[in-house]
């Protein structure tokens, strides 16, 4: 095959070709994902200390408002035009040219390009705000929303175009169609897993350690908070996968079902190893356990069997909840453990992938080493793709996430001052608070209370 029968040729997408059904799944899906970063910042907001809950939940609220933003300007563009290894072109900028088909897509397109830039944003829009997870308590909120804006131009854009799109080097399958895919990752452990906890880790050592971390107990101020933000992470993130096959059909069903079969079974893996290490299982950790695995079937939704995700939850969901003490072992303050469930869990499904994939579920993809796989892209080769795509994301996102960090602290610096931090980001940066206490206490009383309370690392007095 030539070079230049592989170049992209921009053509219109015929009306004929879209598929109603496909459509309203796809519009409904983004509207699931979507939903998906307010659960966010319920999930963590709870987490954290009564006198920071209302950053926390800013902090998820403005990645909205500005990712939406730079998607249309560029980011859309970037990930999923041209034939770029690398970096889309500019093709799709503005939006312009959406009645153009989108090369990844090509001829089996079966929806509008705005749909499609509609579903990719709910993506491009949670991957920065799970990063506020790891640096909590301490980020200055413009420093923030600058590193937003630019972190998902620099960063999230070319990873997306790396493994999404069809002619990104972790991905290639238009260039090698007969061997299918380099890189098998359906619905985002490393665009969106392992590229947030690798930047989560990158923003915690660029921010510090919060004051008092880690002989204070820094414990989350309202648990029904966090396990209303799982609930809801757990009901979107059925548009999060079964969404990414871009059609209802049977890879879309084998993707829900696997979605819930491993949130499921990693919930109760958690719980498992909070029996064993600490004698009591929490509901803080039923609510880590199930993100866990949601986090590590992401990337194997549409690849793998029911009873394959039976087992990748259930290790993600025990090994998550050992992962999450590497921060005291090496003294990164990942405040929320985005490196211990995302990072982590999101290397679990992305090797995973290279066990368990099986073509019974797709026949795009390839047999994992569980199923006899064999040929180029199958049983071990695959494996070692999947660990190349994960390594060669946790590389690109740590040292681009360490530049623009520091970066940003040459003309915003990053860090609140000391003195907002023991007054609370709430009414030091914002001039509001999440509760009126009516003169009972203040934010600080009670974000600091003392009592019987259940963390990810036991339950302590």
């Amino acid at each position: 095959m030539l070079a230049s029968d592989l170049a992209v040729k921009y053509v219109p997408l015929p009306d004929k070709q879209i598929d109603s059904g496909a459509t309203a799944w796809i519009l409904a899906s983004s509207a699931l994902v979507l939903l998906m970063t307010p659960a966010l910042a319920f999930f963590y907001g709870g987490m954290v200390r009564a006198k920071h809950a209302l950053t926390m939940l800013l902090q998820n609220f403005a990645a909205i408002g500005v990712v939406s933003v730079t998607w249309i300007l560029i980011g859309f563009t970037w990930a999923f035009s041209g034939d770029g290894k690398y970096l889309g072109d500019l093709h799709f900028v503005f939006l312009r040219h959406m009645a153009d088909e989108v090369p990844t897509l090509g001829s089996a397109q079966l929806i509008p390009t705005l749909c499609f830039v509609a579903f990719q944003l709910t993506f491009a829009i949670i991957t920065p705000a799970l990063i506020t997870g790891s640096t909590a308590d301490r980020w200055k909120f413009g420093a923030f929303v600058t590193f937003v804006a630019v972190w998902s131009i620099v960063i999230y854009a070319p990873v997306a175009h790396w493994v999404f799109d069809a002619y990104g080097w972790l991905n290639r399958s238009a260039i090698e169609p007969g061997n299918h895919f380099f890189a098998e990752d359906f619905a985002g452990g490393t665009v969106v897993h392992i590229n947030a906890g690798a930047a989560g880790l990158a923003m915690a050592i660029v921010l510090g350690k919060r004051k008092g971390w880690p002989k204070e107990q820094m414990r989350g101020h309202n648990i029904p908070f966090v396990l209303l933000g799982a609930g809801l992470l757990w009901f979107g993130w059925f548009g999060f996968n079964a969404g990414s096959e871009l059609g209802a059909d049977s890879v879309a069903s084998a993707a829900w079902v696997n979605t819930n079969t491993a949130t499921a079974t990693a919930l109760l893996g958690w719980l498992v190893a909070e029996k064993l290490r600490y004698g009591k299982s929490t509901a803080l950790g039923a609510a880590s356990g199930a993100v866990a695995g949601l986090v590590a079937i992401t990337p194997c939704a549409g690849w793998v069997s029911p009873m394959g995700s039976i087992f990748i939850g259930f290790i993600a969901g025990f090994l998550c909840a050992f992962a999450i003490s590497l921060k005291n072992k090496f003294g990164y303050d990942d405040s929320l453990d985005v490196v211990g469930v995302h990072f982590v869990g999101g290397w679990i499904g992305t090797l995973s992938v290279g066990f368990f994939s099986t073509t019974g579920t797709n026949s795009l993809g390839n047999d994992g080493i569980l199923y006899g796989g064999g040929g180029h892209f199958g049983g071990w080769n695959l494996l070692l793709h999947q660990f190349l795509a994960a390594g060669a994301v946790t590389i690109f996102s740590f040292v681009g996430t360490l530049i623009i960090g520091y970066v940003i602290n040459i003309f915003i610096k990053n860090r609140v001052p000391e003195e907002w931090e023991v007054e609370g980001l709430d009414t030091a940066m914002h001039g509001e608070s999440a509760y009126d206490w009516g003169g009972v206490g203040t934010s600080g009383q009670f974000g600091s209370h003392t009592g019987a309370v259940a963390t990810k690392e036991g339950v302590l007095a």
